[in-house]
């Protein structure tokens, strides 16, 4: 399990990023971490692995407080962050040259994956492409068998074939006792990933629930039209006519559109988020 306490964190000079955060996270879970440009998801996703520490409050994850780098919580995380930097390495060598700083890395599923992306051992980690290199770090990732997996914007560079193979890549890999992270803007490569939805925004985590609970509380519809919008919480023109959002009175069914999720919980964060609070989590 991944706690955080009474999170207080700020770069210097600046404004409070992080304010008396609290977030529980359990294994088995894909989670999705959505929030404005500047709301802090990277920060977090760096605190909770001990890259930056916070000026109060406590991140633990698996029983080892972050900020003390311990090697054994060390070992059982890994962070694919958005951008790598270049280095003068085969993918070979990278592999083996990393690798055994996981002792349960898995080196027949890397090889594995990265068949299934079309790369090969001997080339050169400097010479790929952004989208290649992401792919070669990603199947890295996942072989590693870490208990935590963190992926900021993983998506990023990835053409459409590759994303698709990414989801699968993401589903296979969730275990028991794993716990998973997407921080991402592409909400649209997650359809049917990641769940429970996380929303950070004005330093706490606003929003923490499951699918299966926002489907019981609200109601995604498609209108040509719409003509009687009291009854609507939030709604978008797309293509085809309106998304609405509505409170899910009568208990119907209907897709949870996490987009449109997004945008309406930032604009009417008061009244959505009440609608939850009947939940008991």
């Amino acid at each position: 399990m991944i706690s955080i306490s009474n999170l207080k964190f700020q770069y210097s000079k600046s404004k409070m990023l992080f304010n008396d955060l609290n977030l529980q996270l359990k294994p088995g879970n894909i989670y999705g971490l959505f929030g404005k440009n500047g709301a802090g998801k990277t920060s977090l996703l760096k605190i909770i692995q001990g890259l930056i520490f916070p000026a109060e409050g406590c991140a633990e994850a698996f029983h080892h407080i972050s900020s003390h780098r311990h090697p054994d919580l060390l070992k059982e995380i890994y962070f694919v962050q958005e951008e790598h930097h270049p280095v003068n390495l085969s993918v070979l060598e990278y592999l083996y040259t990393y690798a055994p700083f996981y002792p349960n890395f898995d080196y027949d599923q890397f090889f594995k994956l990265l068949t299934n992306f079309d790369l090969e051992g001997n080339l050169k980690m400097d010479k790929l492409s952004h989208g290649q290199k992401k792919k070669v770090i990603l199947c890295f990732a996942v072989s590693t068998n870490s208990k935590i997996l963190i992926l900021d914007e993983p998506t990023n560079g990835l053409d459409i074939p590759s994303k698709a193979q990414f989801r699968n890549l993401i589903t296979d890999a969730m275990l028991e006792d794993r716990i998973i992270i997407i921080s991402t803007h592409q909400v649209r490569d997650m359809v049917n990933l990641i769940d429970p939805i996380l929303i950070l925004d004005d330093g706490k985590i606003i929003f923490n629930y499951t699918i299966e609970e926002i489907s019981k509380i609200l109601k995604f519809e498609l209108h040509q039209s719409l003509s009687e919008p009291k009854d609507v919480l939030y709604f978008e023109r797309i293509a085809g006519g309106y998304l609405s959002i509505t409170e899910n009175i009568n208990n119907e069914y209907s897709q949870v559109d996490v987009e449109i999720l997004f945008n309406a919980i930032l604009s009417k964060k008061t009244v959505i988020t009440a609608l939850f609070s009947k939940l008991q989590k």
